[in-house]
């Protein structure tokens, strides 16, 4: 059986739209973290997250943290852990406390908060209180 130029042509054609039909253009913007972060932890703060902590209480902070880590997330922005024994979880409470806590972090600590940060605040039963996606 002899393939014209024709149907080979049809042929090639039709094999380029099965391969670019998957292709697609994406930026960071359109990625979320890789992996959501817990829901809920454990209600003890690690250790050098409790003396950033006591840092951050001594200069001010909110007394009822008692866990503050730093990571780095996506794209290499900071991934901020807060562990606080306040169980009031409206947002007025965490409006202060992630101005108070990124405040710290880049006067005390020199985090670099300039292309946005992610931040997990954790209540004093374990469970995730807020999650915030401030990447710019």
């Amino acid at each position: 059986m002899k393939a014209t130029p024709r149907t080979a042509a049809v042929l090639a054609c039709a094999g380029v739209v099965l391969v670019l039909s998957g292709c697609t253009r994406t930026t960071d913007a359109d990625h979320a973290p890789a992996t959501a972060g817990p829901t809920a932890t454990t209600t003890v703060a690690p250790a050098d997250a409790a003396r950033t902590a006591g840092r951050y209480t001594r200069s001010g902070g909110a007394q009822e943290v008692y866990g503050i880590q730093q990571g780095t997330g996506p794209g290499g922005v900071p991934l901020l852990t807060v562990w606080t024994r306040d169980p009031d979880g409206s947002a007025d409470t965490f409006d202060r406390l992630k101005v108070s806590v990124t405040g710290f972090l880049e006067r005390e600590e020199g985090v670099r908060l300039n292309r946005g940060y992610l931040l997990d605040v954790f209540g004093p039963d374990g469970s995730l209180q807020h999650r915030l996606d401030a990447r710019l």
